[in-house]
């Protein structure tokens, strides 16, 4: 250890009871998502953070946008810390989370510390790196050592809906622009890959008819159960697939809800389900769309008197890792090995993240941060989400010598930031859309997905498995 980690680490271990507290603030503000109402959060967070001394710049996301986008309210933040020149490391982590839901045996809002565990909703995902990497950074400045580039917090309110209107608005508006990007994840891993997600709203149109004479309707819901066969065969032939990323396996859809009819004794005119299709990295968003959409006109093709429309909700695209991350990843592996005593893999995960907005703005990036070895552990989007208080201490310690050692070595890396010369730009995102759609097609997901795979580029070496 040198003499720098171990002043970065006593300073962090000295100041822990005041970043629980600071992490316990956070949590007792809701941001549940919906709906959404998440600029108050924003303001408490930036006050703490004025507390510390820190210059918050706070961008609110314009009010007819974010109803538009179906939320309340949005203020991101940006703490920019210019120490000399050199490249700026980005730390983002989003405030927004899902509402709490049932069976709580704590106080989703209290903050509440038992067992070495602090409780509540976003206590894990990703409150807690609001503190990590608020307190890494102080602990950072602290050293009072000579730096090269900067360190900027983004500290944004979209991740739920799809972080166009957190990380998206920063990048797309011009407000920021980093070398390098550490986001909000768990501490016995660097993530370098995460799935891309597909989320469609289907409407079946029937005819509502008497139940007594159902020969004078067109049934919307055996229409539907006719789409939702064809379309959950599709994960028969996505089983067969495996992605060359290590962590993520195959694809896979799942239908998250349905509504539909007005009572028992009439045929359903109507009925409206809602779809999620996790894409690996190797898959095309816009093919895959594509094919999804046919699967369900092909479905009930033979049906007279059926109409289907088909609208996106949300297109996230998979990460997948940028060249010039290699020096961040390997900080990162190399204290947390030093901090937590085990290695620390790189891998990829099946979640999908913000982290995919700076990746097609180029900008190399790598997911590390306070938490267990799997969501699951941390309970997150379930009842009792917690956060081990000693992974947040370690994992503050990890960030703060990774940036200590990135802005001190910056000439020795020089190769891995200038990143530009090298990163091609990514595909334009494909717009929304909201389309009737009607036809047949051919062809199999199982086929696409393996052509997709077989074209992968070989020369990108960071998938770790075959």
């Amino acid at each position: 250890m040198s003499h720098d980690d171990a002043k970065l680490d006593a300073w962090i271990d000295s100041h822990f009871d005041e970043e629980v507290a600071f992490l316990q603030a956070l949590v007792r503000v809701p941001t549940d998502t919906p709906p959404g109402d998440n600029a108050p959060h924003a303001e408490t967070t930036a006050t703490l953070l004025e507390g510390f001394g820190l210059v918050v710049d706070r961008y609110p996301v314009p009010a007819s946008i974010v109803r538009e986008h179906g939320l309340t309210s949005i203020t991101n933040l940006v703490v920019r810390r210019r120490y000399g020149e050199g490249p700026t490391i980005a730390l983002n982590a989003h405030g927004d989370v899902v509402p709490p839901g049932e069976g709580w045996s704590h106080d989703p809002y209290g903050g509440e510390v038992e067992g070495g565990k602090l409780y509540g909703r976003a206590s894990a995902v990703s409150k807690s790196d609001f503190a990590t990497y608020t307190f890494a950074v102080r602990a950072l400045e602290s050293l009072g050592a000579t730096l090269a580039g900067g360190v900027e917090l983004h500290f944004t309110y979209d991740e739920e809906f799809g972080g166009e209107l957190g990380p998206g608005w920063l990048l797309t508006m011009g407000l920021v622009k980093p070398d390098l990007l550490i986001a909000a994840g768990f501490s016995y891993q660097v993530v370098t890959a995460h799935n891309g997600c597909l989320q469609l709203e289907v409407t079946v149109h029937g005819k509502m008819a008497h139940a007594a004479i159902p020969e004078t309707g067109v049934d919307a819901l055996q229409g539907a159960v006719e789409i939702l066969d064809a379309l959950y065969a599709q994960n028969d032939l996505y089983r067969r697939v495996t992605s060359r990323v290590a962590g993520i396996t195959h694809p896979y859809l799942n239908v998250g809800t349905i509504a539909g009819g007005t009572n028992t004794n009439v045929v359903p005119g109507k009925v409206v389900f809602r779809l999620d299709r996790r894409m690996i990295p190797e898959e095309d968003p816009t093919e895959v769309e594509a094919r999804l959409r046919q699967v369900i006109v092909d479905a009930v093709a033979h049906r007279a008197g059926l109409e289907v429309d088909i609208r996106r909700l949300l297109l996230a695209r998979a990460l997948r890792p940028l060249h010039g991350n290699a020096a961040l990843v390997a900080s990162l592996q190399k204290h947390g090995e030093a901090v937590f005593g085990e290695p620390i893999p790189v891998s990829g995960t099946p979640l999908y993240t913000d982290v995919r907005l700076y990746g097609e703005a180029g900008i190399p990036a790598a997911i590390y941060g306070a938490g267990p070895r799997t969501v699951l552990e941390s309970n997150a989007k379930r009842a009792d989400e917690h956060l081990d208080l000693e992974d947040l201490r370690r994992a503050t310690k990890v960030v703060a010598r990774t940036l200590r050692e990135l802005l001190a070595e910056v000439q020795a890396c020089a190769g891995d930031f200038d990143r530009r010369r090298d990163v091609q730009p990514s595909a334009p995102r494909p717009a929304a859309k909201s389309t009737q759609v009607s036809g047949s097609g051919t062809g199999t997901a199982k086929a696409y997905i393996a052509s997709a795979i077989a074209a992968w580029p070989a020369s990108v070496g960071w998938m770790p498995s075959q």
